[in-house]
């Protein structure tokens, strides 16, 4: 089980990685668009938004990988029992092991909800959220790095 779990989080830091190598592209294309206004927004060409996509999905992707594998996969090595722990449970145990701050996490977990209204009518608010997106998106890359950190020390 312990070695079938290692497997798996070699997979997802993998994965995590392809998310911040395409992540870092983005933010370094819309780097001198940065911030957004409703302006700037809705006059962008089809490159540039393609690359406001780019940050928004890998932004969504590498949070989900990290909250939905990898945190579970961690507290398994660290041979937990995870099967009855809820989300917050895991959330309190990984704060408890200095991998993250759980009112933190929320937090940019709230910022990844809010993706899923980017195209809505009311472009303040998706400029507002493409912003905090970009601005988050360098401590969410720092919390993999402390969980890949954790994972090599620790494992």
């Amino acid at each position: 089980m312990l070695k079938t779990t290692a497997l798996k989080i070699d997979e997802k830091i993998y994965e995590c990685n392809k998310h911040i190598e395409k992540l870092n592209d983005a933010k370094d294309y819309l780097q001198k668009y940065m911030p957004l206004s409703v302006e700037k927004y809705s006059s962008v060409d089809k490159i540039t938004g393609s690359f406001i996509d780019q940050l928004c999905f890998r932004f969504s992707k590498l949070q989900d990988t990290l909250g939905e594998s990898l945190f579970r996969y961690i507290l398994i090595l660290a041979e937990e029992n995870v099967k009855k722990m809820t989300f917050i449970d895991m959330l309190i145990r990984l704060e408890e092991l200095e991998i993250l701050n759980k009112n933190e996490w929320l937090e940019l977990r709230e910022i990844r909800n809010e993706i899923a209204h980017e195209y809505s009518y009311n472009q303040e608010e998706v400029v507002a959220n493409i912003n905090m997106i970009y601005d988050k998106a360098e401590r969410l890359i720092d919390i993999f790095r402390t969980i890949d950190k954790f994972i090599t020390e620790r494992f």
